[in-house]
Order: structure tokens, then sequence, then C-alpha cells
């Protein structure tokens, strides 16, 4: 005769923010960030020395899609990258922006510093992520938050030379520390009321498909209400 199933709970997990965030091939995460074209920057630079040699009128460049230094750094300020004047000189200066020289200055293409401020819309840097994700878990330090993005437990794409978090992932991460035990939480949680479980037995339940639960970057994630149903089932048991 098999042995008894103690705990069985019936409950189908509906949980769109991990579902979606499931859904969403990371491994094309790098194709989908917006890239400067720099054929269509030389082209329009083309079209806008030449307006230039014309007229000598920098308002033309401004029409033609250019922006002067001063000009992009507003430009990016006003939609909410949090730049210094002198950072964004020296990527330019580097070539991680794209820009074209013309007359005695550079100029930035808007589609350049368009993409800019997608990546701001849609992306933390590493240590803006972290500051997201402590908020809703101080025991993760600085270094161990890096940790899990270096072994890919964390999705992250590297922009410009620098790494970036989508804001999709932490939004996701902080969801299921809010809501969400790991199996080791849910340890703690049973050595809190008394309760010795072997580890191994608990995560054959969830194995078995008696405990609902999502499985992320390999590791899982139990509902804190269907925690709390294990445990009070745990805790009537050993009054009996």
């Amino acid at each position: 005769m098999g042995r008894k199933r103690i705990i069985a709970i019936d409950k189908e997990l509906e949980d769109p923010v991990v579902e979606d965030y499931l859904k969403f091939d990371w491994s094309k995460l790098a194709k989908k960030i917006p890239k400067s074209r720099v054929g269509n920057v030389s082209k329009i630079a083309k079209m806008a020395e030449q307006i230039y040699r014309e007229s000598g009128d920098e308002e033309a460049l401004l029409d033609s899609g250019l922006f002067d230094l001063q000009s992009a750094y507003d430009y990016l300020r006003e939609n909410g990258v949090r730049v210094s004047f002198r950072a964004l000189g020296g990527r330019i200066e580097r070539g991680k922006i794209p820009s074209v020289k013309i007359g005695r200055k550079r100029y930035i293409l808007k589609d350049v510093l368009d993409n800019l401020i997608a990546v701001k819309n849609n992306f933390y840097t590493v240590r803006e992520a972290y500051n997201v994700y402590k908020k809703h878990d101080s025991k993760t330090n600085y270094r161990a938050f890096v940790g899990r993005i270096e072994k890919g437990s964390i999705p992250s794409v590297k922009i410009d030379g620098r790494r970036f978090i989508p804001k999709k992932a932490v939004e996701t991460y902080t969801h299921l520390k809010q809501t969400y035990y790991t199996i080791s939480e849910a340890m703690d949680e049973f050595r809190k009321h008394g309760i010795h479980i072997n580890r191994n037995a608990f995560e054959r339940r969830l194995d078995r498909g008696r405990i609902p639960h999502y499985k992320v970057k390999g590791r899982r994630y139990i509902p804190k209400d269907v925690f709390e149903q294990v445990l009070n089932i745990e805790l009537r048991r050993r009054k009996h």
C-alpha cells in the first residue's frame, strides 16, 4: 500500500506578474534594446552640413534632428535621464554615443537621444536595481545581489559597456519577495513554529505537485497564503 498523502493543496496559481515574467524570452533581451544607427547619423549629418554651409544657421541643424551638446544635455534631463554634463561629454568623446562634427561643434542625432531615454525608461543600472530591491529584502547585500546577476539568476544586458537590469525583472523579484517564500524561508517559518521537517522531504512534496508553487530561474517560490495552509495542517497534526 502506498503512503498516505498527508498534505495536498488544491489550488490553481494565477499570478500575472510571475507568469508574464516566465513567458518573456529573456535570451532575446539584447535584441529588444534600441540601437543607434550610425549610417543614419552619417546620412543626416551630410544633409545638415550642406544646410549649414548654405545658411550658416544653427537653428536649421536643430530642424534636421541634430542637437549640440548643451541642447542634448537639456533634452535628456527634461526626459528624466540624470546624467552630468561632463559625463555626457565624456561618453560622446569616447564614441559611446554616436555624434558628428559640423563646423566647430559636435552634434548628436535626436534618434540617438531617444534611444538613451528608452533605456532609462526600461532599465536600471545595477546599483539602481539593488536600491529598489533592498527596500523589500534588507538581508541581501549588494555583493550577493551582483552575484545573482553574474550567475544569470537575475537577467541583465550590457549597453555601451555598462550592465543594466530590466525594470520588469526587478519588479517581478520584489513581487516574489513580498508575496512568496523560497524553500529556505519556508523552512525558517516551520522552525519558528516548532515544526521540524526534513528539507528534502518538503522539496519532494513540491516535486510531486502537492504544494502549488512557481519555479523562477531554478528557485521555487511558494505563495505565502498557500504556505499558511500547509503550516496550519502541520500544526493541527501535531496537536493530535
